[in-house]
């Protein structure tokens, strides 16, 4: 399984950027897919997440300014990010995860396994 994130970049607060990840040698069937952010000096955050039925799941920080959505037919897992602040300032990641039917009705606690490289995101005031 490979992941490649693309879309970063630098912006003014308020802006709004959209970031995609190329996903190749995923079987899909059940599974959960998510994009993670990691400031510097701060922990690895779950920002959004979604499943095979397409249910998301949103981090409070980023709940009505982030959407995450999935395009099978292309392979791609997307990100619109809208009134960008500067605390959204981070490394964003993509990542992918096989899971059962139970674990993965809302993707909350599966621990992803394949990662892309991720794609820096930076928003000045």
């Amino acid at each position: 399984v490979q992941l490649v994130e693309s879309g970063g970049g630098s912006v003014q607060s308020g802006e709004s950027l959209r970031l995609s990840c190329a996903i190749s040698g995923f079987t899909y069937g059940t599974y959960c897919m998510g994009w993670f952010r990691q400031a510097p000096g701060k922990e690895r955050e779950r920002v959004a997440t979604i499943n095979w039925m397409s249910t998301t799941t949103y981090a409070g920080s980023v709940k009505g300014r982030f959407t995450i959505s999935q395009d099978s037919s292309r392979n791609t897992l997307d990100l619109q990010m809208n009134n960008l602040k500067p605390e959204d300032t981070a490394m964003y990641f993509c990542a992918a995860q096989y899971t059962t039917i139970a674990a993965g009705r809302l993707c909350g606690e599966v621990i992803m396994t394949h990662w892309g490289q991720g794609t820096q995101v930076t928003v000045s005031s």
